[in-house]
């Protein structure tokens, strides 16, 4: 086994000016509402399984005129009647908050570039005070599209790269600052700013999120003034590391895994083992395809996979045609470890700014070991590509995925290592729209025939680390010309497209067609700029 390394996390390691620093990403912390599934209880439970609106995350957004008390106490009386109609009672004790209401339409006689441009305020939102399971945050944001009123963590950081395309640093600023704010308050950063959200998180996105204002308010004063928000994101994604190793069954706990070679890894994760309330319906329908085995294990699961952003794919089941079959927690996914990878490497780099070359070279120990072991666990000779490690099997999991790419991004593949996968992605992915997400096609939205610009940006930046510009080059035409084809025909951008097939775009979405999609925009914005 290898050698443990201690870790400390100073609490706040700061010095004044990144103390001035807090008090400007400080909002008032009051104390977040239940979630409505908590709140609402039966009732909540009633609404959601009798499909009172198509999409359940419409209910869980809905805000309440009354106190959850109160409402629940009516409810018990009002279902007593056999005349009792939910959908009434429904519309009659909560109401609808859509600031995106409005008179937009799009304006066809502009490029598809302006019409990224003049989205930006349109997908603004400013939102101060709490309203039903919506969290106030201090600064304006940006929403992925016309539908939503949160602001999603990963989303965020493509919508970023398209914002300082536009310059819109104050947009970017804004957004960065709720992040720090969402950390005070919750100690991590939630999926979104929703109370039904305050049990999982998303993708580490963060330090690239860092990174990327300092482009513009300098690196030294940047990473100074976000450490201790950076530090804290750290704590919550390695949170249980004490514990694994400690007890020859405990390999796992909360988001950390204990690797073959003793050092710590982490996986997606939830803090809870109960239906989604955004997707209760659809939830307790896959456990009844089950057979009624296990409950909370698979609830985990899917809330996990939902943590990961790939919810859902077959990348997490067993059985890649079968999502009963997700076992989330058993996988120690190469996407997340890399992205804390760089999150070590991003503090590293803080601490020796700030003159802290102890702290600096711990954290490039912890990056250094963390790299090391996703290359030794993460590389399967017999795939020639980078994969998931399954720890209760000891050994890959079986998906091929765009996941692969990260060590690349990353910066921490061999150059062979980087050859292969480009090969790989060129001879299996890529497809005339761009890449697929994995090569599995299920009807699941993240697998073929899908592709989606966060990843897209992942592989064309891993690919020009290792110089492979014309393959880069190659997707960034395809995918710009699935967006741009897209946008000419359908007068919008959308969330993800399906690049095998122009005639079925959109095929196995989520969402019904509406003003956004904030990465697609920002993806595209970054690239066709590129070649101005």
């Amino acid at each position: 086994m290898a050698k443990k390394l201690t870790l400390t996390i100073p609490k706040l390691a700061v010095n004044d000016r990144v103390k001035s620093a807090l008090v400007a990403t400080t909002g008032t912390l009051i104390r977040a509402d239940k979630s409505p599934d908590e709140a609402y209880g039966d009732f909540f439970t009633h609404v959601q399984q009798d499909q009172i609106y198509a999409d359940g995350k419409t209910f869980v957004d809905l805000i309440p005129k009354k106190r959850a008390t109160q409402i629940k106490k009516e409810y018990l009386l009002a279902k007593q009647d056999p005349s009792f109609d939910l959908r009434e009672f429904v519309t009659r004790h909560f109401y609808e908050f859509n600031p995106s209401e409005s008179t937009y339409h799009t304006n066809v006689d502009i490029s598809a570039r302006e019409h990224v441009s003049s989205l930006w305020d349109v997908l603004k939102r400013r939102n101060r005070v709490d309203r039903g399971s919506l969290i106030a945050l201090p600064h304006a944001y940006v929403v992925p599209g016309g539908r939503f009123s949160e602001q999603f963590y990963w989303d965020s950081y493509f919508i970023m790269l398209g914002l300082a395309a536009d310059n819109r640093w104050d947009l970017i600023e804004g957004m960065t600052k709720n992040y720090a704010y969402m950390i005070r308050k919750f100690g991590f950063i939630p999926t979104a700013n929703r109370t039904y959200f305050l049990s999982r998180s998303q993708p580490p996105f963060f330090s690239h999120m860092v990174r990327l204002l300092a482009r513009h308010n300098g690196r030294t004063r940047t990473l100074l003034e976000y450490l201790p928000y950076l530090l804290s994101e750290y704590r919550f994604w390695v949170k249980g590391r004490r514990q694994v190793g400690s007890h020859i069954d405990t390999r796992a706990y909360a988001r950390v895994v204990q690797m073959p070679n003793g050092v710590v890894l982490g996986r997606y994760f939830d803090n809870k083992t109960t239906p989604r309330p955004e997707s209760l319906r659809e939830d307790i329908e896959t456990f009844e395809q089950t057979g009624g085995h296990d409950p909370e294990r698979l609830y985990l699961d899917l809330r996990a996979g939902a943590e990961s952003g790939w919810d859902f794919s077959s990348r997490w089941f067993s059985s890649p045609q079968d999502i009963t079959t997700i076992h989330t927690t058993d996988i120690v996914p190469v996407d997340l470890n890399c992205l804390l990878y760089q999150l070590e490497t991003t503090i590293a780099e803080a601490y020796q700014l700030m003159y802290q070359p102890l702290l600096a070279r711990k954290f490039r120990t912890l990056a250094e070991r963390r790299a090391s072991t996703v290359l030794k666990y993460m590389w399967s000779d017999k795939e020639q590509f980078f994969m998931d490690y399954d720890f209760r099997t000891g050994k890959s999991t079986d998906s091929v995925s765009l996941a692969g790419v990260f060590p690349l991004y990353a910066k921490i593949a061999t150059a062979a290592q980087a050859k292969a996968v480009a090969e790989r992605l060129e001879k299996d992915f890529l497809k005339d729209g761009g890449l697929v997400t994995t090569l599995v096609d299920n009807g699941q939205q993240w697998d073929a025939p899908n592709g989606w610009a966060p990843l897209h940006w992942i592989v064309i930046q891993g690919l020009r680390e290792y110089g492979h510009y014309t393959l880069a080059d190659k997707i960034k035409q395809a995918w710009v010309t699935s967006g741009l084809t897209v946008f000419k025909n359908k007068s919008k951008m959308i969330e993800k497209y399906n690049v095998s097939n122009h005639d079925r775009i959109g095929a196995g979405g989520e969402y019904p067609l509406q003003d956004g999609f904030g990465w697609t925009n920002g993806v595209l914005a970054v690239l066709l700029d590129e070649d101005n």
